[in-house]
C-alpha cells in the first residue's frame, strides 16, 4: 500500500509523514500528478490560510488531478485541519471558493466568553460525538485530540458528522461521506488517540 501526503505549500505535511512512518505506513510526500494517480490513499495535510492554499493548487495543477482521484475512482482520502476545510464550497478565510466536495461553508469562530475561550482554538480537547464509522474504530467519547484553528465548519448534513467537539459550542470536528474523511484536530500531534485514528484509516 502507498500512501500520497499532498505537498501543495502549507504546513505540518512532514510531521504527518514522520508519524505515519513511524507506524510503518509506505508513505511520500509529493505534489506530482504521477505519484497522486499512482497512490492508494491520498492524505491532505494542513496549517495556513485557506485561499492561499486553493491558490497553491490551482497554481500546482492538482485540482483536477484531486477530483479525478478522490470523486472519479473514490481512492479514501483524509483530510486534516486545512485539509479538511478546503474540502467545503467556501470560506470566510480570504472570501474563497473551495473543492466543493462537501456542501458546507467555513467561518470564522465566534465566542462570547473571552476570558475562557481564545481564538485560535489551540490545544487539547475531546469529542463528545462520534460516529459509527469504521475510521472512529476502538476510539471512545471524550478521547483528546490536539486542535489549533480559527476556522470551523459551520454546518453539515447531520449524516455527514464524523464528530463534534464542545468549545463554548459545539461545532463539527470530523467529516465522512463514502471514500472522504476530514477532521479538524490533528491527529499526528494526538499521541495514542492519532495513532489509532491513522492505523483505522489505513486499515480501511
Amino acid at each position: 500500500m502507498k500512501v500520497v501526503i499532498v505537498d501543495y505549500g502549507m504546513g505540518n505535511l512532514f510531521s504527518v509523514h514522520k508519524k505515519l512512518t513511524r507506524l510503518g505506513v509506505n508513505t511520500i510526500v509529493s505534489s506530482k500528478s504521477e505519484e497522486i494517480n499512482r497512490a492508494d490513499k491520498i492524505i491532505l495535510p494542513g496549517v495556513g490560510h485557506f485561499k492561499k492554499a486553493l491558490d497553491n493548487l490551482h497554481q500546482l495543477n492538482l485540482i483536477d488531478i484531486l477530483n479525478e482521484n478522490v470523486i472519479i475512482k473514490k481512492k479514501l482520502t483524509l483530510g486534516i485541519c486545512l485539509g479538511m476545510q478546503i474540502m467545503a464550497k467556501h470560506s470566510q478565510e480570504g472570501n474563497c471558493s473551495g473543492l466543493g466536495w462537501f456542501e458546507t461553508n467555513v467561518e470564522k469562530i465566534r465566542v462570547s466568553d473571552f476570558l475562557r475561550f481564545k481564538v485560535p482554538h489551540t490545544g487539547w480537547n475531546s469529542l463528545v460525538h462520534i460516529s459509527e464509522n469504521p475510521l472512529m474504530s476502538n476510539i471512545q467519547i471524550n478521547s483528546e485530540f490536539y486542535f489549533v484553528h480559527s476556522y470551523y465548519i459551520k454546518t453539515l448534513n447531520k449524516n455527514e458528522i464524523l464528530s463534534g467537539t464542545k468549545y463554548e459550542t459545539t461545532f463539527v470536528s470530523g467529516i465522512y461521506r463514502d471514500n472522504i474523511f476530514g477532521v479538524q484536530f490533528h491527529p499526528e500531534k494526538s499521541h495514542d488517540s492519532g495513532d489509532l485514528l491513522f492505523k483505522n484509516f489505513i486499515n480501511l
